[in-house]
């Protein structure tokens, strides 16, 4: 039986920034400081792709490679484009990336990576039941576990709350709080709504907060109002390139062991 490769470089491709580093996929240490670099304006096919063979040879790697990426993907598909240019819709991505740097690359959804990072050597390890993790940041992210498997591409930041007449991640992003000087108190409130409708239709047992907005987490958690347990991720904003790194580590093991 093969075993989980133990260093992968893992790539997270962000609307502002794209970040990189060797991750040991055992334990999710980075085994190299993150390398970053701004995303391209605009955040076309090739110059994104120029880029991702940038962190390829900065780091002289020639091995798996993972990718997080900020859209819906579907068999290596970009089927949205969140926070990047609209040209990536219908781009195979997978295979734009092999081409580029001609590595083996797993291409997943950004939040559904760092929600692999959390459920593999973060905060949701060894948790079965219903696990969500959720991103604050510049949206709304969410990853779905179902005893330690992932519901890929769940998008629940884009649910639209009639009573406001607005999609949930332009009311309580992180993003949003700063935008709208909300205070905690205020921002929090706004968050239980989200977290009653996701109580309401999937009846989690446990949430993970991610992201930026993680950071203070001692600053609202007593404020939070749900039925499931709530805790801050792990990882953070290295969630990414651990969580990339890990998804093809794993893609790797089952293909070779197949």
């Amino acid at each position: 039986m093969s075993t989980l490769p133990k260093s992968v470089l893992g790539v997270d491709i962000g609307g502002t920034g794209i970040k990189a580093a060797i991750v040991d996929t055992h334990t999710g240490t980075l085994l190299t400081e993150r390398h970053k670099i701004l995303t391209p304006k605009p955040a076309t096919p090739q110059a994104v792709a120029e880029v991702y063979q940038h962190m390829v040879e900065y780091f002289r790697w020639d091995g798996v490679v993972g990718c997080g990426f900020p859209a819906i993907i579907q068999h290596g598909v970009a089927r949205s484009a969140a926070n990047i240019d609209d040209s990536w819709i219908g781009v195979d991505v997978k295979a734009l990336f092999e081409q580029q740097a001609g590595l083996p690359v797993t291409v997943l959804n950004d939040a559904d990576v760092a929600g692999m990072a959390e459920m593999a050597v973060g905060a949701g390890a060894g948790r079965m039941g219903t696990v969500m993790l959720i991103t604050l940041g510049t949206g709304l992210g969410s990853a779905l576990f179902t005893d330690g498997k992932l519901v890929p591409n769940t998008e629940f930041g884009h649910f639209y709350l009639r009573k406001h007449k607005v999609v949930v991640e332009k009311y309580c992003s992180n993003m949003i709080r700063k935008r709208d000087n909300l205070s905690w108190i205020e921002w929090t409130a706004r968050f239980n709504e989200y977290l009653k409708l996701l109580d309401r239709l999937f009846t989690p047992d446990l949430y993970i907060l991610g992201g930026g907005g993680s950071k203070h987490f001692d600053v609202f958690k007593d404020m939070l109002v749900t039925n499931a347990e709530v805790v801050p991720a792990v990882y953070q904003n290295r969630a990414g390139v651990i969580g990339a790194a890990v998804a093809a580590a794993t893609v790797h093991q089952m293909v070779t062991s197949s």
